[in-house]
């Protein structure tokens, strides 16, 4: 399928390899690049036969996050000038009135970016291949995969900051899980971007690699995921996300219930039968 400001390619097993292209705007998540992006990750849930997904960027960067200028336009249509100081009701408050136990006054709720709560959700295996700038947004979107593959000149960047405005996309609650609250935080108060060396040191990339073998090393892992049992990995995912809000004594019940379901797939046919014959599983992602 053709996409203006997306390329996408599938390989022999069934990797999707999204590759964002849009050099005017160093491949910004605005429209259309953010559509087909959401597109393609929704084809990848429904088609049995895609198994794994890599995202890359075209250029020399991963994407440039949510279109700045559209901020500005956005600013100018609201005319509103904008509050301050004692004007500005407790943040905390607004943020979340049970957990400051008062009530909302004047909340708003801004729409998510879809694609970070698909990529969130997705039961199969997602690599982000980070090649040069993951700003903002794009910053996002790379923490929303499953795992990071950093070239050198990746620059991770959680920019919102800068622009006055808190992350929308998820980082705030991935980042402190994948780097701890102190790195999460200077990343999000200083919108200071991360080399892709210091990403890799500190837990936020998960392989580093020269430039020239990023795509290489990439499709590697994905591939070696796409031959596994897709199924048991996105219910392996689940259990992970879940008990992060959970104690012990509610995580092993969930546990329980998914190994049963998985006991009646194929993938663990198929894996007992491989073992008995001492030869490599085929399994089907199901």
């Amino acid at each position: 399928m053709a996409f203006e400001k997306l390329i996408s390619e599938t390989t022999a097993d069934g990797v999707l390899v999204l590759t964002l292209s849009d050099p005017e705007t160093l491949n910004a998540l605005g429209e259309p690049l953010m559509s087909e992006l959401t597109s393609e990750v929704e084809r990848l849930e429904r088609d049995p036969d895609l198994r794994a997904l890599v995202i890359t960027g075209a250029g020399r960067a991963f994407s440039t996050g949510a279109n700045v200028r559209g901020f500005a336009r956005d600013i100018e249509e609201r005319g509103a000038e904008p509050a301050r100081g004692a004007d500005v009701p407790d943040a905390w408050e607004r943020l979340d009135p049970v957990y400051t136990a008062r009530e909302t006054r004047n909340f708003s709720e801004a729409p998510e970016p879809r694609i970070v709560r698909k990529l969130h959700t997705l039961r199969k295996p997602s690599f982000a291949a980070v090649n040069g700038h993951a700003y903002g947004l794009g910053c996002g979107v790379a923490l929303a995969c499953d795992f990071r593959v950093a070239a050198e000149s990746a620059r991770f960047v959680e920019a919102f900051v800068r622009y006055g405005v808190t992350p929308a996309d998820g980082s705030a609650w991935k980042l402190p899980k994948l780097v701890g609250m102190a790195n999460t935080l200077w990343m999000q108060y200083s919108g200071d971007p991360v080399t892709g060396a210091e990403a890799y040191r500190i837990g936020l990339a998960n392989w580093l690699v020269p430039d020239d073998q990023l795509m290489e090393k990439a499709l590697e892992l994905a591939t070696r995921l796409a031959r596994g049992p897709v199924y048991a990995m996105g219910m392996t995912k689940q259990l992970v996300q879940q008990g992060y809000q959970q104690d012990f004594s509610e995580h092993l019940p969930l546990a329980a219930r998914a190994f049963a379901m998985t006991r009646e797939t194929f993938d663990h046919r198929e894996g007992v039968q491989a073992f008995i014959e001492k030869r490599q599983p085929s399994f089907r992602g199901y």
